[in-house]
C-alpha cells in the first residue's frame, strides 16, 4: 500500500514536473519575444529623439535668421524713392506692423 501511494506521489510529481518545466518554457519565449518588441521600439524612440533634436536647432537657427532680417529690414531704405523732400508721413523708416501681431515670429 505504501509503495502504491509512493508511486502515486511519484507519477504526480513527474506531471508536475513536466507541467511546470512547459510554463517556463512559455515564459521564456514571452520574455524573448517582449525584450525584441522592446529593442525595436527603443531604436525608432531614439530616431525620434534625434530628429527631434534635430528640428530644434533648425528651428532655432531660423528664429535667429528671422530676427537678424527683420531687424536690419526696419533700417533698410533701398527701396525708398529719393525726393528732395520726404513727406511728413517718412520721418522714421518703416517698421509695419510687426509688433501688432507678433511678425513672422508670432505665426
Amino acid at each position: 500500500a505504501e509503495i502504491d501511494q509512493l508511486e502515486a506521489s511519484i507519477a504526480k510529481l513527474t506531471e508536475d514536473i513536466s507541467e511546470l518545466t512547459k510554463a517556463g518554457a512559455e515564459l521564456q519565449a514571452a520574455m524573448a519575444e517582449a525584450t525584441t518588441l522592446r529593442q525595436g521600439e527603443k531604436a525608432t524612440n531614439e530616431v525620434t529623439i534625434k530628429d527631434a533634436g534635430d528640428a530644434q536647432t533648425a528651428v532655432a537657427q531660423a528664429l535667429t535668421v528671422l530676427k537678424e532680417f527683420y531687424a536690419k529690414a526696419g533700417e533698410a531704405t533701398a527701396l525708398l524713392q529719393q525726393q528732395p523732400e520726404s513727406p511728413e508721413i517718412f520721418d522714421s523708416p518703416y517698421k509695419g506692423m510687426q509688433s501688432e501681431n507678433g511678425g513672422v515670429i508670432g505665426m
